[in-house]
């Protein structure tokens, strides 16, 4: 029998479901995580978003903060099983929609005035992450803000690295407005002005 890809709905399926309370990467318990979510947070503080996309959205962890800022919410993720966890985490707050999809070239763009791009960039090739930002992008309103954080580690999992994600973002139809470093994980914003 052949391992899944580590981008395949598969691979990621197995993870949930193998793992104690469906949480492979401890995004619930976590301190490290929760710290990582603190930032994204204060990131989008200031501001009230009206439709927010956040693709790979695990167990809805971030989902459900994301909703404090947000009049209405569309996360998605590979997994049904992770999919089942968020929306039960999810289910009171009536502006936030779960589905079980991945994340392509032909998402609706132009529809969100955030994008939050969080622990996912890594599992596409850099050829497939480049083409999905230029389509990202190119479909995007001005006013629009792009919010990435990922892990600079290393990871078999990964595809590419944390820091090769986030450059591919650096488009020219992107004017950056915040770029941190912290304790293993980078946090960028952008906004398309034009």
């Amino acid at each position: 029998m052949s391992t899944p890809s580590t981008s395949s709905a598969d691979f990621f399926e197995n993870k949930y479901r193998q793992a104690p309370d469906f949480d492979p990467w401890r995004f619930a318990t976590s301190e490290y995580e929760l710290s990582r979510y603190r930032v994204v947070m204060q990131a989008l503080e200031g501001r009230i978003y009206k439709h927010a996309y956040e693709p790979g959205c695990s167990i809805g962890v971030l989902t459900q903060q994301l909703a404090s800022v947000c009049k209405t919410v569309d996360a998605c993720d590979f997994s049904a099983t992770a999919v089942d966890v968020a929306r039960e985490r999810c289910r009171d707050l009536p502006g936030v929609t779960v589905r079980c999809a991945s994340l392509t070239g032909s998402q609706p763009w132009s529809k969100f005035d955030l994008i939050v791009l969080c622990e996912i960039g890594y599992y596409f090739t850099a050829d497939a992450w480049q083409k999905l930002v230029e389509n990202m992008v190119h479909a995007m309103r001005p006013g629009t803000v792009v919010l990435a954080c990922h892990w600079l580690g290393e990871s078999e999992d990964h595809v590419q690295r944390g820091q090769e994600v986030h450059e591919a973002i650096s488009h020219p139809l992107l004017v950056g407005t915040l770029s941190s470093c912290y304790e293993g994980f980078r946090l960028d914003r952008w906004i398309r002005t034009t």
